[in-house]
């Protein structure tokens, strides 16, 4: 090929970022071709066709902006501005997390907790983009999600893409957890909260993404502990709590499920075989009632 091709000026691009970013050669040919296609408003297999034109006959600076954000580690996701997330795509900005394929079992396992003929009430606390409340609102279109996020900014997403993805049964309040949600309750409550560690080493990684949404606390469960200690003031008789959690904090989440009052505690693992979601259900009882706690850890 030319070196005075597009193609030729991509292949470069391509070895430009792997050395940068240091990722595979194979992934930067993959994202170098994605960013093209992307700024140039061309199919891949447009893209494909018209490699071997000039790079003059085409206007590339839409694509030197998309390449200059990816060469300083911007994430493509952001690039873009949307995520596929559990059968549907979601509109994303600086102002939430990227919906990661892991958080889908967050998904899995309240929709399994939910008969799909049942009418419930349901809150997730800290909605970010929107993108687990929605994709459980679009699921049990006969259940309500009230979804907060203490960001005016993530709540503007998350409304965006409740309107575009026509899930007409989620409504949205701006609260600090649960302090603007006093004498309501729900059937269940789920949360994919901060649990981040203020010092952990893969934040770096993770600079473009709000630190708000992902850090909490030194052991990183700080907002956990307020989720689950907070949650049976909210839930109904026999109400469930389901939160995502980091790959090495399952039994930290478990002991906390435990300690306040929670029963048939069961873990799951995510695609990767990581422990990722922490589910309970909350019997409130009599103070003469001796409590019963039992915590089946699964698998």
């Amino acid at each position: 090929m030319s070196l005075f091709t597009l193609g030729a000026r991509l292949a470069a691009d391509a070895q430009r970022l792997a050395t940068t970013i240091k990722i595979p050669k194979e992934d930067a040919v993959r994202e170098i071709r994605k960013l093209a296609a992307f700024a140039l408003k061309l199919s891949p297999a447009q893209l494909a066709i018209r490699e071997r034109e000039a790079p003059g006959r085409f206007d590339l600076s839409p694509y030197g902006i998309v390449f200059d954000r990816r060469l300083r580690g911007e994430p493509l996701m952001y690039i873009f501005g949307e995520c596929p997330f559990y059968e549907h795509t979601f509109r994303i900005t600086s102002d939430v997390l990227i919906p990661r394929p892991e958080t889908e079992l967050l998904v899995e396992s309240v929709l399994r907790l939910i008969p799909e003929t049942k009418r419930l009430s349901i809150l997730e606390l800290g909605t970010g983009s929107g993108c687990v409340g929605i994709s459980v609102g679009l699921a049990r279109p006969l259940c309500t999600v009230t979804a907060i996020d203490v960001s005016d900014q993530a709540l503007d997403v998350a409304k965006d893409n409740a309107t575009r993805l026509g899930a007409k049964n989620v409504d949205f309040v701006c609260s600090d957890w649960y302090s603007a949600l006093a004498g309501r309750r729900y059937s269940l409550i789920v949360s994919n909260p901060p649990y981040v560690a203020e010092q952990d080493p893969h934040l770096d990684a993770l600079r473009f993404e709000p630190v708000g949404a992902l850090v909490a606390g030194r052991d990183g469960l700080s907002a956990l502990k307020t989720v689950v200690a907070e949650a049976p003031s909210f839930l109904d008789e026999r109400g469930f709590l389901v939160v995502e959690h980091g790959y090495d904090q399952r039994d930290a989440v478990c002991q906390l499920f435990s300690a306040t009052g929670f029963e048939s505690i069961e873990s799951s693992l995510d695609l990767g075989g990581r422990p990722r979601v922490v589910l309970g259900c909350f019997a409130s009882q009599s103070p003469n009632k001796q409590k019963r706690k039992k915590s089946a850890v699964s698998a």
